[in-house]
C-alpha cells in the first residue's frame, strides 16, 4: 500500500487530471467508514490513495476476477462482498476492523452511479454499520468520473478531470426511542445529500 499510494496519485495526475480536496478531513486515528458515491471501477484506489493508514475495502465480488483491476482490489486490501446478501462475513470483519481502529471504504449506492453523474439511492449498510460500531461516517464526493468510466463504457477513457473532495466527520444520530431501521433510513438520506452537494 505505502508502494502503491504514490504511485495511483502520480499516474491519476498524468491521465486524468486529478485533483484532491480537503484533505485535512480524513482522520489519521480512531475507527472510521469512508462512504462515497460510486462512478468508476478506479474509485477504491483514487479515495484510497490519500489516506495514509490501513485501509479496507469492500467491493464487488465478481470484480476480483477480472483482469488488473482484480488484483489490484486484493493488492488494495479489498473484502469480496456478494451484493445479494448471502455471505455476512465480510461485514463482520469490517465490523471488527474499524472498532479495533481501522477505516474502511465502501459504496452506498451499491454499485456505479448513473452514466450522467448522479446518484443512485442509497443503501443504509454504511449508516447501519457505522451505528453498530460506534464510529463516524467520512463522506467522499467523486465528481467527474463518469466521463472517465461510466456504466456505459468497457474501458476507461483518458484526458477527463476528476476531483475527489473529502467532507467533515458525519456522525449518525439516532433520535431518542428510534427504530434502528428508520434511523439507517433517515440518516442515510442525510448522507447522500452531503455527498451530493458537491457533485
Amino acid at each position: 500500500m505505502d508502494i502503491c499510494r504514490p504511485v495511483v496519485s502520480v499516474v491519476s495526475r498524468m491521465l486524468w487530471r486529478i485533483r484532491w480536496r480537503n484533505l485535512e478531513h480524513i482522520p489519521n486515528t480512531g475507527g472510521v467508514i469512508i462512504a462515497g458515491n460510486h462512478q468508476t471501477y478506479l474509485d477504491p484506489f483514487w479515495i484510497g490513495s490519500h489516506i495514509k493508514r490501513p485501509v479496507r475495502f469492500l467491493a464487488w465480488d465478481a470484480a476480483f476476477r477480472w483482469p488488473l483491476i482484480g488484483p489490484m482490489m486484493a493488492l488494495f486490501g479489498s473484502w469480496p462482498l456478494n451484493l445479494e446478501g448471502r455471505d455476512p462475513a465480510p461485514i463482520r470483519l469490517s465490523l471488527q476492523w474499524v472498532r479495533e481502529g481501522g477505516a474502511v471504504v465502501l459504496f452506498p449506492e451499491g454499485g456505479r452511479g448513473n452514466p450522467d453523474g448522479s446518484m443512485i439511492k442509497f443503501k443504509a449498510g454504511a449508516v447501519r454499520m457505522a451505528l453498530e460500531a460506534g464510529v463516524p461516517i467520512l463522506p467522499v464526493t467523486i465528481r467527474g468520473g463518469q466521463r472517465v468510466w461510466p456504466n456505459t463504457f468497457r474501458l476507461p477513457h483518458l484526458g477527463h478531470p476528476v476531483e475527489i473532495i473529502y467532507h467533515p466527520l458525519f456522525v449518525v444520530e439516532q433520535r431518542e426511542n428510534e427504530d434502528v431501521r428508520e434511523c439507517a433510513r433517515r440518516e442515510s438520506e442525510r448522507l447522500a445529500e452531503v455527498v451530493r452537494s458537491a457533485l
